[in-house]
């Protein structure tokens, strides 16, 4: 794979020489990835364009909330914000955040791993002049994403901030540098300036409130479904006028069991929170079978010195010459390695007996709380169910007890009717 080029609006300069702090909080990750997601499963056409809300205090600036933006073709065929559309927007995001205060301070989009292209400029220029003279540029870039899905790596997207450069030699910037001679011409004048972009460090940070929001959304993804838009439903008007045979019926009815299947086996909250977790350690397992597995490769691949034991090392009075498959000893990560090795002894228990006897006591503890847990739900539907059969008996008894009495009432007005019949 062909290694990709800067693109031609990114700074030579360093990241370091800026003193802008960026603190990018998980709000605007979740909206971005949000927003993106659904461009693409609704193909949308057009870019993706949204603002970034958050507060700048000197240098440190803070990346907080975002909402999408809705464009419209420039005069000149560039893409532009709808003006009017965004300041009313603008206006009710800063009614809602009043405490704190937050302003705009950038606007995202995506592009190619290379940075920044000569179409996301205007924008910028739009946002710079009528709104904020130090937006900064939030790219995110799909391709990265779709490369490390899975591995783990760093976050797909790159901040920027802009600068004007000179057009002629190696001249700093207008913003980061005083350099008055590199960016004079000859004849006195002051060379042309062009609109640059630089990249910055960012940290993540993130709130109590956010932390939440983001426990949630993590949890809820156990339970995502995966929606086939291929087949639609067909209405009465578009019925199809071929017979359905038998085979046709059976199929309909097995698709029909197996839809029922789906609906009830939706996970409750507690599988949801358990399917979370294991996958959170499953996934941490891979990461860490993943590193060790590069520090066996790397180990592997060293010359043959270091991979034999002093005594080994002793007898030997010749050294083996370096080949191409071994790679560069680096004595930093060595030292490394083995301190990660010498402190794999403390992980393991001393006396592995009573950890194992402590490991068996707890676990007992859990499986007898766990018992006496089914025991008791157990006697409260046996108690439920009691009183449930008490009411139903009662309710028997007071219906065979009536017709009883009435009859034995009849009785005795019989007898007493044969005992006067004499006297009279």
């Amino acid at each position: 794979m062909a290694a990709s080029h800067p693109s031609s609006l990114v700074s030579d300069h360093n990241s370091s020489d800026s003193g802008l702090q960026i603190h990018l909080h998980p709000l605007v990750l979740l909206t971005v990835s949000d927003l993106i997601t659904r461009h693409t499963l609704r193909q949308r056409k057009g870019p993706i364009v949204g603002a970034l809300l958050g507060q700048h205090n000197g240098r440190d600036m803070t990346l907080e909330h975002a909402f999408e933006c809705q464009v419209i073709d420039g005069d000149q065929g560039h893409v532009l914000l709808h003006q009017d559309w965004f300041q009313t927007r603008l206006m009710q995001y800063k009614d809602v955040h009043k405490e704190p205060a937050l302003e705009l301070v950038g606007w995202f989009t995506a592009t190619p791993s290379t940075g920044p292209e000569i179409q996301h400029v205007p924008i910028h220029q739009q946002i710079i002049q009528n709104y904020n003279e130090t937006a900064v540029l939030l790219a995110f870039h799909p391709s990265e994403a779709l490369a490390e899905a899975g591995k783990g790596g760093k976050l797909p997207l790159t901040i920027y901030e802009s600068i004007y450069e000179s057009t002629r030699g190696n001249g700093k910037s207008r913003r980061n540098g005083t350099d008055a001679d590199q960016s004079m011409d000859v004849d006195g004048q002051e060379a042309p300036l062009d609109l640059k972009f630089r990249e910055l460090t960012y940290s993540i940070e993130t709130g109590e409130a956010e932390m939440i929001g983001v426990d949630f959304v993590a949890r809820g993804g156990g339970n995502a479904t995966n929606v086939d838009t291929s087949t639609k439903q067909k209405g009465k008007g578009q019925a199809s006028q071929a017979p359905v045979t038998e085979g046709d019926s059976k199929v309909a009815n097995s698709q029909q069991e197996a839809k029922a299947m789906n609906d009830a086996s939706l996970l409750s909250p507690e599988d949801e929170e358990l399917i979370t977790s294991l996958t959170a350690r499953a996934n941490a397992v891979k990461m860490l079978h993943t590193r060790i597995q590069v520090l066996k490769a790397y180990l592997t691949h060293l010359p043959p010195s270091y991979l034999t034991s002093a005594a080994e090392a002793n007898g030997k009075t010749t050294t083996e010459p370096t080949t191409s498959s071994q790679v560069e000893t680096n004595h930093v990560i060595l030292r490394s390695i083995q301190a990660l090795i010498n402190r794999l002894p403390i992980l393991i228990p001393a006396d592995g007996t009573t950890f194992n006897h402590e490991s068996l006591a707890e676990k007992s503890d859990v499986a007898l709380v766990s018992l006496l847990g089914g025991i008791t739900k157990s006697t409260k539907e046996m108690r439920e169910m009691g009183k449930k059969f008490d009411i139903v008996n009662s309710a028997r008894q007071r219906k065979r007890g009536g017709s009883r009495y009435g009859q034995a009432y009849a009785e005795m007005d019989d007898l007493a009717e044969e005992q006067m019949a004499p006297m009279g």
